[in-house]
């Protein structure tokens, strides 16, 4: 029997090629940003997806945020701060002080108030 009388069953999808870039040197996109997030300032939200799992349970990726106040409702999130300064308090829970090379993990769920002090960019990986 000939190759040609069988088909070939398509293969798991090949895994995403390894990469670095300079977090600090990544050009970021316009984000939206909710005005009800908007507690005081006029924070300006940028960001720029670095790599998306096939069925987007994972997204690891750089974000960035101006100085201002704004609350958000966190996915289950680590995040290495590379440059800038905020304040992170979790309702209910503990006030995060984080600066250049704090780690944190933040929960599903996890109700915060941002004080971002200096122009804060993050690396960060988030699983659903």
């Amino acid at each position: 029997m000939s190759t040609s009388d069988h088909s070939a069953a398509p293969g798991p999808a090949p895994a995403p090629a390894s990469f670095a870039v300079s977090v600090a040197d990544v050009e970021l996109e316009a984000d939206d940003l909710d005005p009800g997030q908007i507690v005081s300032g006029e924070p300006v939200v940028t960001g720029k997806v670095l790599w998306e799992s096939p069925d987007g349970k994972q997204v690891r990726g750089i974000w960035q945020i101006t100085p201002g106040v704004v609350t958000d409702v966190e996915a289950n999130e680590l995040f290495v701060v590379v440059s800038g300064r905020a304040t992170v308090e979790v309702e209910g829970g503990a006030t995060l002080e984080v600066g250049p090379g704090s780690a944190c993990v933040l929960r599903e769920g996890d109700r915060t108030t941002w004080t971002v002090h200096e122009t804060l960019r993050k690396a960060y990986q988030i699983s659903y």
